[in-house]
């Protein structure tokens, strides 16, 4: 394989024995969507079909699975949990045209398709959703070995090299054995998966490749820097290498591919600080304020290392990054949500009374803000001790900021609701642990903070889950929004905001019609 064909997204894979061509079949089988199509081609022995075969009983996840070649029928469809599939073998097809007897092309944009001898096929075939894998026999190892080559357009280059790199890393990792199951994500654009071995031990593998830039909207640059999201996973990296150093139990990290955004990590499991009702445990809730009572008592470096000669520069919680976010909901939630369009001059008094409380903030001493200081990541791990016992995920977007941030996003969590009495206990707790490390601690200017940075969030929030809803077709947010304005209508009740509870009076109403 030239240098050349790699840039292009070309990959040369030497597979030792069935078990690695399996290996690849699940691999693959693990990055299909409808629509997609497989073209395995090779000279007859090649093993096409084997290949072939091991997809279809990974998609249905069924390794015995009777799969015979369609050599005869043309066509085999399945019913998998990954949605249908068909399986073609088109050896005996004379032209083209014959496709549309067999009816292989009419639902072809929908499903996933496998297809052997794809040459028979001319063009009918579209070519944009289009993965070729060519197979041959290892002349090094001709008793077992093949050789794949494989190769896709645009949609498939950075799948490729992302499912080939995650397969190099978790083979040299020891972990190439393990059983691999997609795990549900979130609103994020990561992905996860859990690796099992026979004897049950676990690791997670977390796919973050490169941010790509979005639209610029303001001073030629995207949302995402604006706001000072992670562009790479390097912010996952130094922050986490930052907290363990401080004695918390962020994974540890047993390997990574920085370049393409890999890492394979420790899996804390899936207790979390909810009951089973999904309510707020409050003991977990209050050991997670005193874990950021502790953490806001260290003096934290704003460079933290990443590998030899890489650092991750935490960027700050600056005016700009604020401001864009709190700007969501004029965007997303008034017209979509609220059903108002707002004027300029509006938009602008918006701004300026922001402005003014964001002075405030800007004012007190940063500390790191992990950002998403919530439910959905917080682990609870009994048989550790003391702040240990708290698993902590999801700090790459991590900032330097107001302490009163993460609290903020532990006592008013955009999942589950949590109650006005358990708030005031976890500021209570927290201003109690903090005032015995720092005795000058004044408890009443952090809540007049914690309702300023308490507005700001959920005024990003509820922009955000309308945008989900509007834009990328995820209306399962919009339950949160209730909530959502609730915690807002809380934190307006705060005298330091009061001009902002009068903006959304007179111009946002439907905000405080509950019920």
């Amino acid at each position: 394989m030239t240098e050349e064909a790699r840039k292009s997204g070309m990959h040369r894979l030497v597979l030792g024995d069935e078990a690695a061509t399996r290996r690849l079949a699940a691999d693959i089988a693990a990055i299909l969507k409808p629509g997609d199509i497989v073209a395995l081609s090779g000279h007859l022995g090649s093993g096409k079909s084997f290949l072939a075969r091991a997809i279809l009983r990974s998609l249905a996840d069924d390794p015995t699975l009777e799969a015979p070649s369609p050599t005869f029928t043309l066509v085999q469809s399945y019913d998998t949990p990954r949605g249908p599939v068909l399986h073609a073998d088109l050896y005996r097809v004379r032209s083209p045209d014959e496709l549309d007897d067999i009816g292989l092309i009419e639902e072809i944009e929908q499903i996933v398709t496998l297809v052997e001898w794809p040459d028979r096929a001319g063009t009918r075939l579209p070519a944009g959703r289009r993965l070729d894998i060519l197979l041959d026999v290892d002349p090094d190892n001709p008793e077992t070995g093949r050789i794949a080559d494989l190769s896709g357009g645009v949609l498939w280059k950075q799948r490729l090299a992302i499912a080939v790199a995650s397969r190099k890393l978790i083979d040299a990792a020891g972990w190439g054995e393990a059983k691999r199951d997609f795990m549900l994500g979130d609103a994020s654009t990561r992905a996860y998966e859990r690796l099992t071995r026979e004897n049950g031990e676990t690791a997670v593998l977390m796919i973050s490749p490169p941010r790509p830039d979005g639209p610029p909207i303001r001073l030629g640059k995207p949302y995402s820097a604006l706001a000072h999201l992670a562009e790479t996973v390097d912010a996952f990296v130094g922050m986490d290498k930052g907290l363990r150093s401080l004695g918390y139990s962020a994974p540890e990290i047993f390997a990574q591919d920085l370049s393409t955004g890999l890492l394979l990590i420790e899996d804390l499991g899936d207790e979390g600080v909810l009951d089973a009702a999904r309510q707020p445990i409050g003991e977990r809730y209050e050991a997670a304020a005193l874990l950021l009572a502790d953490l806001h008592r260290h003096t934290l470096p704003a460079i933290l290392p990443v590998a030899e000669g890489r650092d991750h520069a935490v960027p700050e919680y600056d005016r700009q990054a604020l401001a864009i976010e709190s700007e969501l909901i004029l965007e997303w939630y008034a017209p979509h949500i609220a059903g108002v369009t707002l004027p300029a001059v509006t938009q602008a008094e918006f701004g300026r009374i922001w402005g003014r409380l964001f002075d405030e903030i800007l004012a007190a001493p940063a500390t790191w803000t992990l950002r998403d200081f919530h439910s959905p990541n917080l682990i609870w791990l009994e048989k550790r001790e003391g702040l240990a016992k708290l698993g902590l995920i999801d700090f790459q977007d991590g900032l330097l900021g107001h302490p009163a941030y993460d609290l903020v996003s532990l006592g008013q969590d955009a999942r589950v609701d949590v109650p006005a009495s358990l708030e005031l206990r976890l500021l209570a707790a927290y201003g109690a642990a903090r005032r015995v490390a720092t005795p000058e601690f004044d408890l009443a200017d952090f809540a007049r903070a914690y309702a300023i940075l308490g507005a700001q969030r959920n005024t990003k929030i509820a922009g955000i889950f309308a945008r989900l809803d509007k834009r990328d077709g995820k209306p399962g947010y919009l339950k949160h929004l209730p909530r959502i304005e609730a915690y807002l209508r809380r934190n307006l009740d705060h005298p330091a905001l009061a001009e902002l509870k009068g903006w959304y009076h007179a111009h946002m109403p439907k905000l405080f019609e509950v019920g």
